[in-house]
């Protein structure tokens, strides 16, 4: 599929004439964050704001606590609950603004407050692995999206790509590989069976 028919197809949620959210869902790795961003920019200032599933990763100092460090992205790793909470906030705007997290990969942490929704704002736009996942409190997101996508892409680009995004953020190559081969693919496992719950599956 295009990006315009995306494109268009985002710019009919936005147009409806109450605030939408549409979740972009799908592997590490499958260009969610990218897909939003531009779709983002496309629309145009003021026609929808990006929130990222990934602001709602638990601090390092917190897993370090639960002792799940070595399995950060998983779905435990994250709070859903949290996320939930602010997906249901949003979709009932009121004159003054939200602020979401956002989380900065150069810090490898959350951070709360960085992301301002104003009420004007037509269309949210989240994005992450577990926006169609059923295990426990996930299951509550997919009824608060308007609608979900699906990415699919080729696996080998995919991993390829998330091992070059691991080593930009200062891993050793053989680290990133054994990183994504441990961690990113199990949770890709996971995350494969939401695909039957898109609107919209883009390969």
């Amino acid at each position: 599929m295009e990006f315009t028919e995306l494109e268009e197809r985002a710019r009919g949620l936005a147009a409806s004439g109450e605030r939408r959210i549409l979740g972009i869902a799908g592997p590490p790795g499958a260009g969610k964050s990218t897909l939003a961003e531009s779709l983002a920019r496309a629309l145009g200032p003021g026609q929808a704001v990006v929130v990222p599933m990934d602001g709602f990763h638990l601090a390092q100092a917190e897993l370090v606590r639960l002792g799940r460090a070595d399995h950060k992205g998983a779905p435990d790793t994250f709070d859903a609950a949290g996320y939930t909470a602010l997906l249901d906030r949003l979709r009932s705007p009121g004159a003054g603004a939200v602020y979401a997290p956002a989380f900065d990969r150069s810090l490898e942490e959350p951070v709360a407050g960085s992301i301002r929704v104003d009420g004007s704002v037509p269309l949210v736009i989240t994005e992450g692995n577990y926006l169609l996942h059923t295990a426990g409190e996930w299951a509550a997101v997919r009824p608060l999206l308007d609608e979900a996508w699906f990415l699919a892409p080729d696996d080998a680009m995919r991993v390829g790509r998330l091992v070059d995004r691991h080593v930009r953020h200062g891993k050793e190559r053989t680290a990133a590989t054994e990183w994504v081969s441990r961690s990113d693919e199990a949770n890709a496992r996971l995350i494969a069976p939401g695909r039957a719950r898109a609107d919209l599956v883009v390969e």
